[in-house]
């Protein structure tokens, strides 16, 4: 199986991304001679792996039965001094909401998809320490 994507330049430092028939603008900032019209390339691989796990956490979830109100993830990523700049921490925060929800469910929800099947998280683990919480609101 293979994945394609296509990134056409539109002007100055902005991009149009073509990703499974979906458009996503990408720019820098003005700083560096963007627009602001979108996100940053690096950001996006923090919603990547945001996405593959949410993904999995919740798949996983619904095979065990486990109903919750809500998820929510954030991904935070700390980039290296020296270039070129690639993350060096992550830190993937889940909001679960719910009532009465099994912690030990989430947790064993949430281990399986970063230690098995989360993808994203097995090619970023081998630039990155990727940590972990979970949060029930």
């Amino acid at each position: 199986m293979k994945n394609k994507v296509d990134i056409a330049w539109t002007e100055n430092m902005a991009f149009e991304a073509t990703v499974n028939d979906h458009k996503i603008m990408l720019d820098a900032s003005p700083e560096v001679g963007g627009k602001n019209k979108g996100p940053r390339p690096k950001p996006l691989t923090l919603v990547s792996l945001g996405g593959c796990t949410g993904m999995d956490v919740v798949s996983i979830l619904n095979k065990m039965r486990v109903q919750f109100d809500g998820l929510n993830i954030e991904v935070e990523g700390e980039l290296s001094e020296e270039h070129p700049k690639v993350y060096h921490t992550i830190t993937i925060i889940y909001h679960f909401k719910g009532k009465d929800l099994p912690i030990d469910k989430l947790e064993k929800a949430v281990n399986l998809s970063q230690e098995r099947y989360c993808g994203v998280t097995a090619m970023l683990n081998k630039t990155a320490r990727i940590e972990h919480k979970i949060v029930i609101n």
